[in-house]
């Protein structure tokens, strides 16, 4: 699966797997986009991401723990 910005919940999982210890609350938005724009499936221009997407991002996160 190819993830966009467009699928925070999805991103949310596949950050959870690669980073089990980390707390989203406690992330930067830098470090975050660079996790994201990190991840084997992402799919997407890293330049289009706001800080909507990002915290979307964090909440649904934040939700699954």
């Amino acid at each position: 699966m190819r993830l966009t910005w467009d699928q925070p919940d999805d991103i949310a999982f596949a950050l959870i797997d690669e980073h089990p210890d980390a707390d989203p609350l406690d992330l930067n938005f830098v470090t975050l986009h660079d996790w994201i724009v990190s991840l084997p499936d992402f799919d997407d221009d890293a330049e289009v991401a706001t800080e909507g997407k990002l915290e979307a991002v964090v909440l649904a996160w934040h939700a699954q723990l």
